[in-house]
């Protein structure tokens, strides 16, 4: 999974970001409109974290994101 197939489905995985990240607010998610950039300044502005360590995390849930659509399309 890549980042265009997420922007290109951001209204499914808006949902999913919220589970990662509750302190996004359905406005947060709305603005950030699929951009990783968008994004990571939500999440670093609501959780007061480095750009780096957003990114990261970003990054993690994507890898988790393809992991599990990996094992859901192998079941």
């Amino acid at each position: 999974m890549n980042w265009d197939q997420i922007k290109g489905q951001w209204m499914q995985f808006k949902g999913k970001a919220k589970e990662q990240w509750g302190d996004l607010t359905d406005d947060d998610l709305d603005r950030a409109e699929g951009s990783r950039d968008q994004l990571i300044g939500r999440i670093q502005e609501r959780y007061g974290i480095a750009k780096e360590e957003a990114e990261r995390e970003v990054d993690a849930w994507v890898e988790h994101l393809a992991l599990t659509a990996n094992r859901n399309s192998i079941s």
